[in-house]
């Protein structure tokens, strides 16, 4: 008998209404799911493995790390999967060694390897016979990527549920309407030895780490502090928008 740990009630119920809302997962789907680790990931296979149990339709999902080639051990992540019966593989990359030429030119390091690691994952999608691509992401990040995005690039964007990448694949995000405090319980109350920052390849550079995120997040701590209801609010806000009402002259409706 496969072991299984149950997600709680709020998470199970969140992820099969952003699925009904946004269609992310469907019947005959075959899944990859970038697993880094890291309590968001960790949240997302046990949640997408009891989603297995109760959808009335069919899907597969594969795990699937990426390894920068910086002597990481993925072994306990490994045991982790096979007590859960969860599908996983590690793919072996050289990204850190290209990183290196990189991070000397000043580029965005962070960029860098976000950009390649969704590379791979999509290069195993297609390896393995994955239509789908699935992300960790969640409504902290949204929030963080929507204000980062309008205070440092002058652009109203954010984080889609679901979108389609150049190659073809669809990009799914199951977790985007739950808060990162919902993801750090699951594992803390299941006793899930989850990966943190000392995994982020970028920490063994000696290079000042970007501000942007950090201050943003401390922001918005401040502003739910203020305004309970403001994740609430954003939300609602993702899925209401104006753009008529915007300074974007293509737009613009006058009939």
């Amino acid at each position: 008998m496969v072991n299984s740990i149950l997600p709680s009630k709020k998470i199970m119920s969140k992820l099969g209404k952003t699925n009904a809302e946004f269609g992310l997962i469907e019947e005959g789907d075959k899944i990859l799911v970038g697993l880094s680790g890291g309590k968001d990931s960790l949240t997302m296979i046990h949640a997408m493995k009891e989603q297995q149990r109760r959808a009335p339709f069919k899907f597969e999902f594969l795990a699937v790390t990426i390894s920068y080639g910086m002597g990481e051990n993925f072994d306990a992540l490994t045991k982790h999967c096979e007590l859960y019966g969860i599908p996983y593989k590690v793919i072996d990359t050289k990204v850190y060694e290209l990183a290196k030429e990189k991070i000397r030119k000043n580029s965005s390091f962070c960029s860098f390897f976000s950009r390649m690691r969704r590379g791979y994952l999509y290069s195993a999608a297609q390896e393995n016979g994955c239509n789908k691509v699935a992300l960790g992401h969640h409504l902290d990040d949204a929030a963080e990527s929507f204000f980062m995005n309008f205070i440092y690039n002058g652009q109203m964007r954010s984080l889609a549920p679901i979108y389609k990448a150049e190659n073809g694949l669809i990009v799914i995000r199951p977790l985007i309407q739950m808060r990162e405090r919902q993801l750090l319980a699951f594992v803390e109350e299941n006793n899930i030895e989850a990966i943190g920052d000392e995994a982020c390849p970028a920490m063994r550079f000696d290079v000042k780490m970007p501000h942007a995120r950090a201050s943003t997040k401390k922001m918005l701590a401040k502003m739910e502090q203020d305004l309970p209801s403001l994740f609430t609010s954003l939300n609602a806000a993702f899925n209401n928008i104006s753009v008529e009402s915007f300074f974007d002259k293509e737009k613009f409706s006058l009939e």
